[in-house]
């Protein structure tokens, strides 16, 4: 895969395009997404302050789960989103990995990671993913209908929320770190956002002062 593409970028044969029988094939040491059959590199590693806001986020949902049916599913964790329900599982052109996944419909996981759109999608922002998360995927989860996505910007300590109104999302709400997040679809779920970027506080101390 290395001499195929390029790191942090889409396929370098712009016209070639994969199906979920080829990413199956690809080396498991390497991460990737494929969108509308194009080929994204995940890499380079998420950063600290990307990963303990993933642990915070996951650690609350999971929690918060225990008693519902839904269930959480942090990255690396494969959402296929065919186009149609006859599009058979090699043959789909889109899978993702979102670093937070919940899924309210039982029937769509399976041991390959879930079929279908989520209901809840949470992305983390770091350099190499930001233009993605904010633009093809915005597209792409509002397309198939996931009915919240959060994008968490750990620069600024801020979360925007996209809920879906129909077949499109509206406006996002923006949260601060001093609020806390409600979610829709989880109704009586409550996330003080201090807790979640509490660790940052940590990770942005020089060393010599920590």
């Amino acid at each position: 895969m290395a001499d195929e593409y390029i790191k942090g970028s889409t396929a370098v044969k712009p016209n070639e395009r994969y199906r979920y029988s080829d990413y199956l094939k690809w080396p498991e040491d390497e991460r990737w997404e494929l969108i509308a059959g194009e080929a994204w590199d995940m890499s380079p590693a998420p950063t600290p302050g990307h990963q303990v806001i993933s642990g915070e986020l996951t650690a609350i949902f999971i929690n918060y789960l225990k008693r519902q049916k839904c269930r959480a599913f942090p990255a690396p964790f494969d959402v296929r989103l065919p186009d149609s329900k006859e599009e058979s599982v090699d043959d789909t052109d889109t899978v993702v990995q979102p670093d937070l996944s919940v899924i309210c419909d039982p029937s769509k996981i399976d041991n390959k990671g879930c079929k279908g759109a989520p209901d809840i999608v949470v992305e983390i922002l770091s350099p190499s993913t930001a233009y993605k998360d904010e633009t093809a995927k915005f597209k792409l989860y509002e397309k198939h209908g996931v009915k919240e996505y959060w994008i968490i910007n750990p620069e600024t300590h801020t979360v925007m929320v996209y809920f879906l109104d129909g077949k499109e999302f509206a406006k996002p709400e923006y949260f601060k770190r001093t609020e806390i997040l409600r979610s829709r679809v989880l109704i009586d779920l409550e996330i003080p956002l201090a807790e979640v970027f509490a660790e940052l506080d940590f990770l942005e101390t020089p060393p010599e002062e920590r």
